[in-house]
C-alpha cells in the first residue's frame, strides 16, 4: 500500500506525504497544493480532515522541490508534476478508487493527468488554473527568470523551465474536452490570482459529467469561515460518484 512505502517519484526523488486513515480500503483521495505550496497548507489540511473524518482516506503530497520532498524548486513545474502523481498512481491497489483533488496549479496537474490516466477516477479542481500561459505572463511577465522570486517569496525563484513549460501548455482546455471521469471544479468570483472566467472556460469546454460552484466573494486560497462548505461539496461528490 502506498502509505506504507517511500514514495518516489521516476527519478526517484522522495514525496512526502501525510495520510488521514479511515476504515475504508477502496478509496484514495489525494490532495495536491498549487504554486509555492506544500502539503501543509491550511486549505488541504482542513479539506483532508474534514473528509476523513466523513469516512474518506485522504492523501496530502508535496510535489518534488516543494515543502520536504525532495529536488529542486526551480525544476518544480505542471510536467513534472503530472510524473510525480502518476508515480504515487502506480502505487496505489487497484481495489481503491482514486479521487484527487487539485488547488490552483494543483488542479491543472490534475486535469492533464487525468486526462491520459483513468486510474483517477473522479476530479475536484479548486481555483483551478486553466490558461497557464496566460497566468505566467499576467503574474511574472516584469521577472527575468533566473534572477528574481514568484511574489517575492526567496525561497522560490522563478525559473526558465517553469515559464516555458506553462508557456509551451498554453492551457489545459484540450484535456478537458477529453475528460471523462466526473468532474467537480468550485471557483470564488473574486479570486485575484487564478480569475474564475478560468473555471468558466474549463467548465464550458468538458463534456464529460461535471459541475461548477461558484463561491460569491471568495477569494483564491478560500476563507476558512467557507472549509465546511468545501467539504460538504466535496464529500457529496463523492459520495455520489464512487460506489
Amino acid at each position: 500500500m502506498i502509505t506504507d512505502s517511500l514514495v518516489t517519484n521516476r527519478s526517484g526523488e522522495r514525496i512526502e506525504f501525510t495520510y488521514h486513515q479511515t476504515a475504508r480500503a477502496d478509496a484514495l483521495v489525494i490532495l495536491g497544493h498549487g504554486l509555492t505550496g506544500n502539503k501543509d497548507r491550511p486549505l488541504l489540511v482542513a479539506l483532508a480532515e474534514g473528509l476523513a473524518g466523513r469516512g474518506w482516506p485522504c492523501l496530502r503530497i508535496s510535489y518534488t522541490g516543494n515543502g520536504e520532498s525532495e529536488g529542486n524548486f526551480t525544476d518544480s513545474c505542471i510536467t513534472k508534476q503530472v510524473g510525480d502523481l502518476q508515480a504515487l498512481l502506480d502505487l496505489v491497489p487497484n481495489t481503491a478508487s482514486v479521487a484527487y483533488i487539485g488547488h490552483s496549479m494543483g488542479a491543472a496537474v490534475g486535469v492533464l493527468t487525468a486526462a491520459r490516466d483513468l486510474r483517477i477516477r473522479v476530479l475536484v479542481s479548486l481555483a483551478g488554473m486553466t490558461h497557464t500561459r496566460a497566468f505566467v505572463e499576467r503574474e511574472f511577465s516584469s521577472i527575468i527568470p533566473g534572477q528574481g522570486n514568484m511574489w517575492d517569496e526567496e525561497a522560490c525563484p522563478l525559473s526558465q523551465g517553469f515559464v516555458t513549460d506553462l508557456t509551451e501548455i498554453e492551457s489545459t482546455l484540450s484535456a478537458a474536452e477529453s475528460l471523462t471521469q466526473p468532474w467537480l471544479l468550485i471557483h470564488g468570483d473574486a479570486d485575484d490570482v487564478v480569475p474564475v472566467q478560468d473555471g468558466r472556460d474549463a467548465c464550458d469546454a468538458a463534456i464529460c459529467e461535471k459541475k461548477l460552484v461558484e463561491l460569491v466573494g471568495a477569494g483564491h486560497s478560500f476563507d476558512e469561515a467557507l472549509y465546511p462548505q468545501l467539504v460538504e461539496e466535496i464529500d457529496l461528490w463523492l459520495k455520489l460518484k464512487i460506489s
